[in-house]
């Protein structure tokens, strides 16, 4: 029996924010998907700062990221572009001190301590890493930006089924922070806001966890179903992600364009859907996170097999979000999403769900289209997108000289 999301939510908070989440087998089906496999190297305890991409993007793996994350956007109260110039140098000396790790400077007893040491007097680097993205707003009259502006960078709008909440929604700037462990996340935030407090001004946050792999491949959402299976892999995910396109300003080659979008999920409601009806809504199965024609996680769906969805629906939710055709196979995302929890709503209900972060070369071919496809999908009863926004991620710092925006802002 299926339950109406509208009669559970009577009652619910006004505002609360299609998604982009992330049976018997069938003759001729599922077939193993090379570029997969059920196990994850551990993540190691620092990575690189410097290169020609930033970390947090391939660097990790989405399948080994980090256990924590936040992603905090602020506006900019630089008053001119020197001002955001001095900005930025402040924040890539902040964020290549505080993925490298060791101890703080020593300003003497007469001075405020130079940390906070919420995670001891000995920095560890715990497998931070730093990704900054710009958004629309940033490039307008203020700092004289608007004709070097990404030709993909738009301000995000609402798709159908969507309740979004002006309070979450956009920022100048977007910061991913992950690492191992929360405390390492919160200290690297606390930090950067303290030094950065006069060029721009926090909006938003929200936290995120990555849950361990239960029992192994990828971890899972909180709807309990295996999150990120299908993301591409090796050199086909540096095909879709880096930006290319000769057409781009030729400072934001290397760079990539982020999505972001804060999912709630309402998991009350979804707890009482029968476990066939969950199946069938994403076309996997929620024990193994097989597709429903295969019997493994990373087995790939044969959807030619099976034309008119007898075995995966034609509306689940891995059939529509990658439809697995050559026509579509440009429009596949990296996906690094976290789960949330900020714990009880005003009238008592879980207030959880999904960060959903995807980057790629051009959201309009890729996120927007997806996206499409997934209007009015069956997961729409369930979930409820409410904030984040298209942001553009900055090219990789590349030396101890160089520093965020160098070659947007020189």
């Amino acid at each position: 029996m299926t339950v109406n999301r509208r009669d559970f939510l009577k009652g619910a908070a006004a505002g609360i924010a299609g998604t982009a989440l992330g049976g018997g087998v069938l003759l001729g089906g599922a077939r193993a998907d090379a570029d997969n496999n059920d196990t994850a190297p551990a993540a190691p305890a620092r990575f690189a700062f410097h290169g020609a991409h930033q970390a947090g993007i391939l660097t990790p793996g989405p399948a080994e990221k980090q256990a924590f994350s936040c992603f905090a956007a602020f506006d900019a109260t630089a008053e001119n572009r020197a001002e955001l110039m001095a900005l930025l140098h402040t924040l890539t000396d902040r964020a290549r001190a505080l993925t490298s790790g060791g101890a703080a400077a020593d300003l003497g007893v007469g001075q405020p301590p130079a940390d906070s040491d919420v995670i001891g007097p000995d920095i560890p680097a715990d497998g931070l890493t730093v990704t900054v993205s710009f958004g629309n707003s940033l490039f307008d009259r203020r700092y004289d930006l608007i004709e070097r502006k990404p030709i993909n960078l738009t301000t995000l709008e609402p798709f159908p089924n969507d309740a979004p909440d002006p309070a979450w929604l956009d920022g100048d700037l977007m910061l991913q922070l992950c690492a191992h462990h929360p405390d390492t996340v919160h200290h690297a935030l606390r930090d950067i806001a303290k030094h950065t407090r006069g060029g721009m001004q926090l909006r938003y946050r929200m936290d995120g966890f990555n849950a361990p792999a239960r029992p192994t491949g990828t971890s899972r959402n909180l709807l309990g179903f295996k999150d990120g299976t299908a993301n591409p892999t090796g050199t086909t995910a540096e095909s879709l992600v880096w930006v290319t396109d000769p057409r781009e300003p030729q400072w934001a080659r290397g760079g990539s364009y982020q999505v972001v979008r804060i999912i709630r999920m309402l998991v009350e409601f979804w707890d009482r859907v029968s476990i066939n009806e969950q199946q069938n809504m994403f076309g996997r199965r929620r024990d193994t996170g097989a597709p429903l024609d295969g019997n493994n996680e990373f087995d790939t769906p044969n959807y030619p097999a099976d034309p008119h969805g007898t075995v995966i629906p034609l509306d689940s939710h891995i059939r529509l979000a990658n439809p697995r055709t050559p026509a579509t196979a440009n429009q596949r995302l990296i996906r690094r999403s976290y789960n949330y929890d900020r714990g009880v709503d005003e009238n008592g209900n879980l207030d959880a769900g999904h960060v959903f972060v995807a980057y790629q070369q051009d959201p309009h071919r890729q996120f927007e289209t997806v996206q499409k496809r997934l209007i009015d999908e069956p997961l729409v009863d369930y979930v409820q997108p409410f904030g984040g926004g298209y942001f553009f991620t900055l090219p990789g710092i590349q030396n101890p000289n160089d520093w965020y925006a160098r070659g947007l802002l020189s």
